[in-house]
């Protein structure tokens, strides 16, 4: 599959999770490809920013700086924004402000989320067993707090995300030439931030059989969705359900379809051949008669004198 959105920004990881019937990926990052691009779609290229700033004395490479309470027994330092994040996440915490960690603001993670202008093209495989399940990509890191899948969405209050996507290509299985997937090609336009898009699929397996005997096990699906704004504040509170991002559920039919390439004979191109001829013969033969009795009937009254 290989979709293209605005969702991925500079220092907000978007997490891809897959969640099926007992189990969990989170953070898949095996067969999976994310791509950074701007705005006009072609590869993102960030610019360098000034880290020396006049009278202030380089970093220690040996320093502890704090965790903001954080710390645990196998993480007594934080020197950098990431390393602040990952230790609130460990803890289940949620980290308030990014502007308030020095951390941050000496990388300047605030300034460049202010300014961020550019999107993200995610392609790759997921491998889930066949049972009904879902996948997502969604803004911030996601972990495992308390037997829950749990996404950090603190930063979306103060930076909201815009979900517009375009989905080049969605298949379940391999993909076969012939067939034409609902999703592909398909956009999604979001008119208000912080939305949670959601797909419902029905997959159909599919025995397909070409020509030379060889059999590709692949599957159809079709698709409803469905698009709602998501209110953190609600959402944090419990009085509103799910989390911006885009999500494709897909359940599993026990039917099977079958689909077999066929050569025609030549008998069969050469019956449609004298079809066709025959049936040209018969409307000439129609055409021609009527022209006839026509003329007949006009010789006649005109021997009769009956034609002015």
């Amino acid at each position: 599959s290989e979709i293209s959105s605005p969702l991925n920004s500079l220092n907000i990881s978007s997490g891809i999770n897959a969640e099926y019937g007992g189990g969990q990926q989170v953070d898949v990052v095996q067969d999976v490809q994310k791509i950074r691009l701007n705005l006009q779609g072609s590869p993102y290229v960030e610019e360098e920013t000034a880290v020396a700033v006049v009278g202030e004395e380089p970093l220690d490479p040996n320093r502890c700086e704090s965790c903001y309470g954080a710390e645990t027994d196998t993480r007594k330092c934080c020197n950098t924004c990431e390393e602040v994040r990952n230790a609130y996440r460990d803890r289940g915490w949620g980290l308030e402000s990014l502007a308030a960690i020095d951390q941050c603001r000496r990388e300047g993670v605030v300034g460049k989320l202010h300014g961020n202008k550019e999107m993200c093209r995610v392609k790759g495989v997921l491998k889930v067993s066949k049972v009904t399940g879902n996948f997502h990509i969604s803004p911030g890191k996601s972990f495992q707090h308390n037997h829950a899948h749990v996404h950090d969405m603190k930063f979306l209050q103060e930076f909201p995300i815009n979900l517009t996507h375009t989905i080049n290509r969605l298949t379940y299985g391999e993909f076969v030439p012939t067939q034409e997937n609902p999703l592909d090609n398909h956009t999604f336009v979001a008119t208000q931030l912080n939305t949670m898009r959601q797909y419902y699929t029905q997959i159909v397996p599919m025995r397909y059989q070409k020509l030379n005997s060889e059999v590709v096990l692949s599957n159809q699906y079709s698709v409803t969705y469905h698009s709602k704004t998501i209110d953190l504040a609600k959402a944090a509170r419990g009085e509103q359900s799910g989390l911006p991002g885009m999500f494709i559920s897909y359940e599993i039919s026990p039917l099977m379809v079958e689909v077999s390439e066929h050569r025609r004979s030549f008998t069969h191109f050469l019956t449609g051949v004298c079809a066709i001829v025959g049936g040209v013969f018969t409307v000439a033969g129609i055409i021609d008669s009527m022209v006839y009795n026509s003329y007949r009937a006009f010789q006649k009254k005109l021997q009769l004198g009956k034609v002015n």
